[in-house]
């Protein structure tokens, strides 16, 4: 079997999908995007390419090895998401051809079920409330919230005050046998993020998100000693070496991305590192069909595995929603707050290829804001 054709489609809301043909008509799935710069992925599949066609899909360890260090220039987002799409399309050729699901070929469901949570928004503390019961009502054990808005660079009482308000609502929703994970998206300073942990403490959340920025991990574990909250992070970690310092510094949560961590192989080797550490994986997920089934797929075989992020219904989707590109989105469902093991060959998802095929083009380039202090200056969003 050889590789013949690769394409990318670009949808919205904001995510790029790639597909991996064969000579024997079996096809992959991949999901390669970095969020606001997509086009420049796009243009990383392909360089990649020419590195894959005409090659067996099913060696896939030698392509990840190729793809990765092939080049005097290594890692970084881009080329590490470009990776990560590519692979888990490979995966997904793997299992189709032996007609297994991918979480089989990597040693076998330790789980019967998968735990999710939702993203909850909100600036004010009665938005929360409402939108956490929503959650709840809709069955879900456990949400995520940012922790703040724009925050300035030494927090006043007043930032404090609202960080923990909303906070307390979403408790007061939750009670106290759910999950409230709050993301703070690195907009805090390493001063602000000593500062406000411990005023969450008595709220008892799950972990608390990216509380410093990853060129600050050298800080990292200072920050978790002064911390009664457990402390997560990675969405902006990109392989084992860039992983290895947040696990030193004593985090208690992993966070990587199955699409910009170099897709299935890395992330699961990440768990396997991670479980020396006794850190649990709880991987990032914001994005589309393949990048949640691929993560599901890596959960179901990891034993330390916590929880998975998951984007269905989230309140910043517009033009197209996750389940647009999937012909089996039962697979999807929620069962009390928790995805159950997808049997079927591969990633366990059947894309909706013409769904695809006519969205491609149509994704707005989406760009994160930019944010500003009160005196102009520019601000962590």
């Amino acid at each position: 079997m050889k590789i013949t054709r690769i394409e990318t489609f670009a949808v919205p809301p904001r995510w790029l999908l790639c597909r991996v043909e064969t000579d024997e008509g079996i096809t992959g799935w991949g999901e390669p995007v970095v969020e606001g710069r997509a086009a420049t992925v796009r243009t990383a599949v392909h360089e990649l390419s020419e590195l894959l066609l005409g090659k067996d899909p099913l060696r896939i360890e030698d392509h990840w090895q190729v793809m990765t260090k092939g080049s005097f220039y290594r890692g970084g987002p881009v080329l590490s998401s470009a990776v990560a799409g590519l692979d888990q399309a490979l995966w997904d050729i793997a299992g189709r051809t032996l007609g297994v699901p991918v979480h089989v070929l990597l040693g076998g469901p330790v789980r019967d079920r998968v735990r999710a949570y939702s993203w909850v928004g909100g600036d004010e503390p009665g938005e929360v409330a409402d939108a956490v019961a929503a959650q709840v009502e809709a069955g879900f054990t456990a949400v995520k919230m940012n922790a703040s808005g724009r925050m300035n660079r030494l927090a006043t009482v007043s930032d404090i005050r609202q960080v923990v308000a909303r906070a307390e609502a979403a408790r007061e929703v939750l009670g106290p046998d759910r999950d409230l994970a709050v993301d703070f998206h690195g907009r805090f300073t390493v001063a602000n993020a000593r500062t406000v942990l411990p005023h969450l403490a008595p709220v008892n959340p799950l972990f608390a998100e990216e509380p410093l920025l990853p060129e600050y991990t050298h800080r990292l574990g200072e920050l978790v000693a002064a911390s009664p909250v457990p402390v997560a992070t990675g969405e902006r970690l990109y392989g084992r070496t860039d992983v290895l310092p947040a696990l030193q510094a004593g985090i208690a949560v992993i966070q990587p991305d199955l699409s910009h961590a170099g897709g299935i192989s890395e992330v699961r080797r990440i768990a396997s590192l991670a479980e020396t550490f006794d850190v649990l994986l709880a991987p990032h997920c914001p994005l589309g069909p393949v990048s949640l089934a691929a993560s599901l797929q890596v959960a179901f075989a990891t034993p330390n595995f916590l929880i998975q992020e998951q984007s269905i219904g989230i309140h910043y989707h517009t033009g197209a929603e996750l389940l647009d590109y999937v012909s089996n989105p039962e697979v999807f469902r929620f069962h009390e707050g928790h995805f159950l093991r997808p049997a079927g060959p591969g990633l366990g998802i059947e894309v909706d290829e013409r769904a695809v095929r006519a969205a491609d083009g149509s994704a707005p380039d989406w760009r994160g804001p930019v944010w500003r202090h009160p005196d102009g200056s520019f601000a962590e969003w």
